[in-house]
């Protein structure tokens, strides 16, 4: 089991990171933080245990610090726990910034499921690929382990005819929208017809990011409304 701490201020996203980590096979949330002064003295306090942490999901932008601070701190843990960033934070500076204090892999957000559960399940391919124990890995097995977290045929890239822009924006408003959202709204708001927002709400639905619920009213066709999931 691959013990995990999310590190993340805002209650309802960390609430659905956990959501998403509970249907990810062989990971283990031992505990949510919002702070980096909270997450170092888990870690740590993990880290001279018989259960240190092996991943932690890092929200970059924290109250108390920069995400990017308490990654390099946290790499002076022994053992060091491996970290992917999860962010809005779209500047490649900060992007790089991450990789270079020790970030395996970045996913912005708003994200679905399934982009969730790939990184998730690329890293866990990542772990198995190295030799077990402290005993120097090969070359050949280095090169085996970092393939697996290459995203070059990533299956949480967009479906066919889907453009990974949509995605995020049709993402973002059904999460802002507290009671749900239907096709017609979204679509609105977004700024495309209703069709292309049904498409895009049905395909996060599928993959499990999305609720859907029959909302009949009081008179006409009842209209399917459309619901983040916590």
């Amino acid at each position: 089991m691959i013990n995990v701490l999310i590190v993340e201020d805002e209650p309802l996203i960390a609430e659905a990171h956990r959501t998403y980590l509970g249907r990810v096979a062989g990971f283990n949330a031992v505990a949510t933080v919002n702070t980096a002064q909270e997450a170092m003295r888990v870690a740590a306090n993990a880290a001279a245990s018989d259960a240190p942490v092996d991943l932690v999901l890092l929200d970059i932008g924290l109250p108390d610090a920069s995400g990017i601070d308490l990654a390099s701190a946290l790499s002076g843990l022994r053992p060091a726990p491996d970290i992917i960033a999860i962010t809005s934070e779209r500047d490649l500076e900060v992007v790089r910034a991450a990789v270079s204090n020790g970030a395996l892999a970045y996913l912005l957000k708003p994200f679905t499921f399934a982009a969730f559960r790939d990184r998730l399940e690329r890293y866990q391919r990542y772990r198995d690929a190295l030799p077990a124990g402290t005993d120097a890995a090969s070359q050949a097995e280095v090169d085996r382990a970092f393939a697996e977290l290459r995203t070059g045929t990533d299956r949480s890239a967009a479906p066919k005819g889907a453009a990974p822009g949509t995605t995020d924006e049709i993402a973002r408003v059904v999460r802002d929208a507290v009671d749900g959202i239907t096709a017609a709204d979204a679509a609105k708001i977004v700024g495309v017809s209703r069709v292309t927002a049904w498409r895009y709400l049905e395909r996060l639905a599928d993959d499990g990011t999305l609720l859907r619920h029959t909302d009949y009213g009081n008179a006409g066709r009842p209209k399917i409304r459309y619901q983040w999931r916590r």
